[in-house]
């Protein structure tokens, strides 16, 4: 329905737009902020009022909460841009759509800095702090992250004498010995138009130290290590995964049933693997007496290493607090800190097992802190410490294509266009070779990045 698309998406530009930023006197914070956020889900939203209540409180600031979907933002704030109506901070953002606005000049690119000095920026996640900085200036204020992980069956493994899948090569075995008795070695995304299959395999080049562009912005796919990456990932799905055009659900579905000794998911499968979701409950033989049994089987390892990569790497997203050039700057920096303190327990719990605290001294808190929908129950009751310590630091560890070469609009516009997982789905159905693969995935990128205004 074309027509009800725009007519909807017009309501809440019109909405988003009219939500005017407050103006205080000079020196003064403004006695009105507009707040936008893409934690726009009602439950999150409940709990960001909440805070935001409590900000009011406290410094007499008022705030106009206003919830965005993030397949919207970027038609709505270039609206908002050029309406004038910019707000004054935008919460939830991710990586790439910081840089989409430091891009189009709609950031206030000292007022971060300010805010994570005054929270101590030893505090912070430094890898956070290096991916939200461009050219000496933090964009943004890292809020949290979520991890792209390697799930495996420590059952499984423990019996066949496998070491954990944190290497091309231990995964490749793994997956290898373990594809027999109607169990796949691994459940793999492999369709080509789910942005999740791009996601999973970023975590796989990344580990190979294949880079979507170099230091110069020239699209680097076609690099060996690239195409060591395109062919590794093309092998596992073709030979030790499960037949089909597997995507994000297929994937968890099948590791869910026992049908599978390994997949790569994101760390919003915590809870739902520990049974605490009923719209996703494990479906395994043993799972249905304990809902807890997969989770106490599996184990995670969060950063890979690939033959060709120097250290161990994992594709990670880090969401920040933006504050945009239009805004009280004095308003603007109270409020980010008081939710990056404050009310930075309320924040990092509406979701625990996908919010990672970029923030030192909340890691007990953290991992206390209720996760699931219809079941609540801290991660600690359910993962053991050292799980919960490897997934806490992996912020640490991230590492993104694009991001730290300013080509976050890129990596923004080939999540739409998907030219990775297009061109992988053709390597497994046998139309292209990896090499083939990865010069088709390189000339896509490349014309996306000649269509993107400068």
């Amino acid at each position: 329905m074309p027509y009800k698309v725009t007519a909807v998406l017009s309501a809440a530009i019109l909405a988003v737009t009219m939500a005017a930023c407050g103006g205080g006197a000079e020196g003064q914070p403004a006695d009105t902020i507009t707040v936008w956020t893409e934690e726009n889900l009602a439950d999150r939203m409940a709990v960001q009022q909440q805070i935001v209540a409590d900000f009011t409180r406290r410094t007499g600031i008022k705030v106009n909460l206003v919830g965005v979907a993030e397949d919207q933002f970027s038609q709505i704030i270039t609206s908002a841009a050029a309406a004038g109506r910019l707000p004054d901070v935008i919460g939830a953002l991710p990586l790439a759509s910081v840089r989409e606005l430091e891009a189009n000049d709609l950031l206030d690119t000292e007022t971060p800095g300010r805010i994570v000095d005054q929270l101590g920026r030893d505090t912070f996640s430094a890898r956070a702090l290096q991916l939200d900085s461009a050219s000496g200036k933090l964009l943004a204020v890292p809020s949290d992250g979520w991890a792209q992980l390697i799930l495996y069956r420590k059952d499984l493994f423990e019996k066949a004498g496998l070491e954990p899948p944190d290497t091309y090569e231990r995964l490749e075995a793994a997956a290898r010995k373990l594809h027999t008795g109607g169990i796949a070695g691994i459940t793999l995304a492999i369709a080509p138009k789910d942005s999740f299959t791009a996601q999973s395999f970023e975590h796989v080049a990344l580990a190979n130290g294949c880079r979507l562009v170099d230091d110069a912005g020239t699209v680097a796919l076609e690099s060996p290590a690239c195409v060591q990456a395109f062919d590794f990932y093309s092998r596992l799905a073709g030979q030790y995964s499960v037949k089909g055009k597997q995507d994000v659900d297929s994937t968890r579905a099948t590791y869910f049933a026992g049908k599978a000794a390994m997949t790569i998911w994101s760390s919003f499968i915590l809870d739902e693997m520990a049974g605490l979701r009923n719209d996703a409950l494990p479906s395994c033989a043993a799972c249905k007496a304990d809902k807890e049994w997969l989770a106490a089987n599996t184990g995670v390892v969060t950063a890979l290493k690939g033959p060709a990569g120097g250290t161990p790497a994992q594709y990670g997203e880090i969401v920040s607090w933006a504050v945009t050039r239009d805004a009280d700057a004095a308003a603007a920096q109270r409020f980010v800190a008081f939710m990056m303190n404050e009310g930075y327990e309320r924040w990092i719990g509406m979701a625990p097992e996908g919010k990672f605290p970029t923030r030192k001294g909340f890691e007990s808190r953290w991992t206390a802190l209720p996760a699931g929908v219809d079941t609540k129950k801290p991660l600690a009751e359910v993962y053991p410490a050292e799980v919960l310590e490897a997934l806490r630091r992996s912020p640490d560890a991230f590492a993104r294509w694009g991001i730290p070469q300013g080509q976050g609009k890129l990596v923004g516009a080939t999540m739409g266009e998907l030219p990775v997982p297009k061109a992988l789905s053709a390597i497994v159905d046998g139309s292209l070779t990896p090499q083939a693969a990865a010069a088709q995935a390189a000339s896509d990128v490349e014309a996306i990045k000649r269509g993107i205004r400068q």
